[in-house]
């Protein structure tokens, strides 16, 4: 794509989810691209997870559970790839704790002035929300410990410089923990250029392969793609009638910035693979 064409995605994107945000969406399918907190349960959350942030923070937009890859401990700099309302960022502040920081970026204006307003209610001192893009993140050279991100990456137009950007703001050793949806095989035409289907983040995924190859070129190691394949049992309703299930499935992305020590301690959070 060229930069222009880019703008234009960033732009339709930025427009579905600043609905989201006001309240004004109510026509997308669970999951991705539109409110279904419920749904949360179905990818890995516990009722607890959803009981523990305020209400409106969850606002059902994952594909997966990007806590249960990532191995918390306290203490550390956590960041948060689209951010939305704040829902995984509220939950990693509880296992960094008060010594630990999160910060949520997110390019929807809207988005971060309900996650900023959810911040304020919950107290938590220990969280931050930035506006900026995940293509040119608005953060500091090796300054995070762990990046999480839930079914946002295939947004974007230019998932290189999403890397890139990530392996610059991890620290030695900082490891990429993401829930996203990757593609299976080639798109119907029509579902290729469904607006829909970009939004609700089936159009914009990439193969597994493709993945793998731009995160070992931007310099990350033991990279891991595991899809998952009971996935197809919610993205049906993304998009019902339409097969998208066949194209698309979440997947757990992992990978990690050269250097450091790797976590083995009993004061990981969340740190069985699930």
């Amino acid at each position: 794509m060229n930069e222009r064409t880019n703008d234009r995605v960033r732009q339709v994107v930025r427009e579905q989810y600043g609905n989201v945000a006001r309240g004004e969406t109510a026509s997308c399918a669970p999951g991705c691209c539109g409110p279904a907190p419920d749904a949360s349960l179905a990818l890995g959350y516990s009722r607890d997870d959803l009981a523990s942030v305020p209400e409106g923070a969850n606002l059902g937009l994952g594909c997966g559970n990007p806590q249960a890859l990532a191995a918390l401990r306290q203490g550390e700099t956590v960041l948060d790839l689209g951010a939305g309302a704040g829902f995984d960022c509220f939950l990693a502040a509880k296992c960094v704790g008060a010594q630990g920081r999160v910060i949520g970026v997110d390019m929807t204006p809207d988005m971060v002035s309900r996650a900023r307003s959810n911040a304020e209610r919950l107290a938590e001192a220990n969280v931050e929300f930035r506006l900026g893009e995940i293509e040119h993140l608005p953060v500091q050279d090796a300054s995070v410990d762990v990046i999480l991100s839930n079914c946002v990456v295939n947004l974007s137009p230019d998932k290189r410089s999403v890397f890139s950007e990530a392996f610059r703001v991890l620290r030695p050793g900082g490891r990429l923990a993401i829930s996203d949806v990757v593609r299976l095989g080639q798109l119907p035409e029509t579902l290729a250029a469904d607006v829909t289907a970009l939004t609700g983040c089936v159009a914009g995924a990439a193969p597994v392969q493709e993945l793998e190859r731009l995160l070992a070129e931007v310099g990350f190691e033991g990279v891991s793609v595991e899809v998952n394949s009971a996935s197809r049992e919610f993205i049906r309703d993304w998009m019902p009638g339409s097969g998208v299930e066949e194209f698309v499935a979440s997947a757990s992305i992992q990978a990690t910035k050269p250097g450091g020590a790797a976590c083995c301690a009993p004061s990981c959070c969340g740190g069985t693979k699930q």
